[in-house]
């Protein structure tokens, strides 16, 4: 098949390395794949290099970006309305909010035979006014009536989607995000290597964080906690990986706690150095306000780390309590702290609840399971006779 997959920019992000993987496993599979995304990148970092080796052919539309402009959002349209009738797909398969509500109206203007679209996590969401969750809301139910099909990576996402009007279930999928789950295996050398470069020895307890340094990633909590777990776990550290626009702000709050000295931030971090840092990790924590799964939990899962995140979204689908981690009212900074604290001061919890938590998550979301749903997907809706 011909199949054509959009994102509106390829930073460093699970949404991202998901369509990758997706393209590279569909290439593998003998299909003829073609990548577009706009050119925006940031201090997340840039995937670009890692889709060129997908195998897939990448095309680079200056117009789709991520702010919303109304004139340069037409002409996106435009440009991938071209592009698409140039190419004539089998299948246009759109990935973020912003490619999907544009690429989708290309898509149905070249009469493009099947529209697939995944949903990483709401374009409304908590975090947002009701004057904007009410505006995304109208343009993904009008996206949603020419979209054949949806896939979720959570069933969450599906539950929000159908609640809010965007198409009847029976046209939703859920497929897990893929990851190369062999990248997370335990390193005992690896782990030591990290922790030394972060000052830690064996006795302290790492509490790691996988996040842009961004609003809504969950930090303005995880500070409001910090105070009361050092003061009552003196071996407590924690590391942050990732970068982002509030970065001197995070800093600065950290000197005024006088819990500089407390927390690691790592900077940029390579995707394909992720496992290393998650090595280090005795608990992995996500605080995120809103998502679709989280892939750092299911990360840090797969490497036998018990996780701690706030009861949202998809984080119930893989961090149960008392089984692979805790989970904890929204919002709710005395029981992240006490979360935090249980598990810095119970090994034997950490470990039985990581083992379990990487058990769940090999088969799960590995990404050869991934590509190989979306290829029955695929087969089972297209059908080569369909009129343009």
């Amino acid at each position: 098949m011909k199949i054509v997959h959009v994102i509106t920019r390829l930073i460093v992000g699970g949404a991202q390395e998901n369509t990758i993987l997706t393209c590279r496993g569909l290439v593998d599979r003998g299909h003829e794949v073609t990548l577009i995304a706009g050119p925006e990148t940031g201090p997340e970092g840039s995937l670009w290099k890692k889709a060129e080796q997908s195998g897939a052919s990448l095309i680079k539309v200056e117009e789709l970006t991520r702010a919303v402009r109304p004139l340069t959002d037409i002409a996106a349209v435009r440009q991938i309305r071209g592009i698409l009738e140039d190419l004539r797909p089998d299948i246009v398969h759109t990935h973020s909010s912003k490619a999907g509500i544009l690429a989708r109206e290309a898509a149905r203007r070249a009469r493009v035979p099947l529209i697939v679209h995944t949903i990483h996590g709401m374009s409304f969401n908590r975090t947002q006014s009701a004057i904007v969750r009410g505006f995304y809301r109208y343009l993904e139910r009008r996206a949603g009536k020419v979209t054949n099909a949806f896939i979720s990576v959570a069933d969450a996402m599906t539950d929000q989607a159908v609640a809010a009007g965007l198409a009847p279930r029976d046209r939703f999928t859920t497929i897990y995000s893929g990851m190369q789950t062999n990248l997370f295996a335990a390193d005992p050398q690896r782990r030591c290597r990290v922790r030394a470069r972060w000052g830690a020895d064996d006795d302290a307890v790492i509490v790691g964080t996988i996040a842009r340094l961004f609003d809504n990633k969950g930090y303005e909590e995880i500070l409001q906690a910090l105070p009361a777990v050092v003061e009552r776990v003196p071996r407590i550290r924690f590391v942050w990986v990732g970068d982002g626009a509030n970065r001197q702000r995070y800093e600065r709050r950290l000197q005024q706690l006088g819990l500089s000295d407390r927390v690691y931030l790592t900077g940029l971090i390579a995707p394909e150095d992720v496992a290393a840092q998650i090595d280090g990790f005795d608990i992995v924590l996500h605080a995120s306000r809103w998502e679709g799964l989280p892939r750092a939990i299911v990360q840090g899962l797969l490497a036998g780390k018990p996780a701690i995140s706030f009861d949202n979204d998809g984080a119930p689908e893989v961090v149960i309590t008392n089984e692979t981690g805790r989970l904890v009212p929204m919002g709710d900074i005395p029981r992240l702290t006490e979360a935090i604290v249980e598990f810095a001061e119970d090994k034997e919890k950490r470990v039985s609840c990581g083992e379990r938590g990487r058990l769940l998550c090999r088969e799960r979301f590995d990404w050869h399971n991934m590509v190989a749903a979306i290829e029955s997907l695929y087969v089972r809706l297209y059908s080569p006779d369909k009129p343009r």
